[in-house]
């Protein structure tokens, strides 16, 4: 059990005041908080008991005792934690390539201590059982839902995503109980996925998002909440390592489903593979 650590930093910017300064603290001196009460944790950050409870539900868990537990996960694990690194003015073309890619290494790495593997188990029972798949995003994270439609495609699994949000749109009202909607947006604020989903709920469908880790609103209408990590600076506007790790969240999916099924999907993708070949000459 670990993640605590990961939490903490993810949802700082989201969280009040109090609950803040108890976080900063725990991240600042996360061995000290392992052995102490919610009153002197309360005592040393600054931060009222009331706030600690706070900060737990903030977090998704249950109470302050899960809290030190996953802190106490991180703390023995015995790699180091890298920690993001910005690019600046001028910087050599070496140190790009090793800033870019040890940040996106680590972003994966701490969305795999954020997933929880009940709700990813439950999402992929969803997407096993669904007779139309439909993947929703804007921007950026349309590029994930289109390489979600490509590999659900390719092991038979009905697949779609659209470039258009009026189509979006359209295509969510439509949706069935026995259908599928996955909403991508790393902030969970993008409008037009939230009503997507929403239109997909009412419809009976079952939901699915994928976004940074905390309260968001396309999360707050997801069956199934996934969440990744990663860091979205203002130079980073493009969405570099929260698209790494979002399109590791739908290859988690896309293997899961496809080992559901193990020799027909290999049977899928076989057959698309040659008839790929034999249209390019391979």
């Amino acid at each position: 059990m670990n993640g605590g650590l990961v939490r903490l930093r993810e949802i700082l910017d989201d969280i009040t005041p109090s609950e803040r300064k108890v976080a900063e603290y725990i991240i600042s001196y996360p061995h000290r908080v392992l052995e102490m009460s919610v009153a002197q944790l309360s005592g040393e950050s600054g931060g009222s008991q009331a706030a600690i409870i706070r900060l737990c539900k903030s977090m998704g868990i249950k109470g302050y005792s899960e809290l030190k537990l996953k802190v106490a996960g991180d703390l023995n694990q015995n790699e180091e934690r890298y920690e993001y690194r910005e690019i600046r003015s001028n910087d050599s073309i070496e140190r790009i390539i090793n800033t870019v890619s040890a940040n996106n290494i680590q972003s994966i790495r701490d969305t795999v201590t954020i997933l929880d593997p009940d709700t990813v188990e439950r999402a992929v029972d969803a997407l096993s059982k669904a007779k139309r798949i439909y993947f929703y995003g804007l921007g950026a994270s349309n590029l994930i839902a289109q390489d979600a439609q490509h590999k659900f495609l390719r092991i038979n699994k009905t697949s779609h995503s659209f470039t258009d949000p009026h189509l979006e749109l359209s295509s969510a009202v439509m949706l069935s109980r026995d259908d599928v909607a996955v909403g991508v947006s790393y902030s969970g604020e993008t409008s037009h996925v939230i009503e997507c989903l929403k239109e997909a709920r009412l419809c009976g469908a079952k939901t699915i998002s994928i976004t940074k880790y905390g309260n968001n609103s396309v999360a707050s209408n997801a069956d199934y909440p996934l969440y990744t990590s990663s860091t979205e600076n203002a130079i980073r506007s493009g969405a570099m390592s929260s698209r790494m790790t979002q399109l590791n969240v739908i290859d988690i999916l896309y293997l899961a489903v496809a080992s559901r099924e193990y020799d027909k999907s290999v049977l899928y993708l076989e057959k698309s593979r040659d008839i790929i070949n034999r249209m390019t000459g391979r």
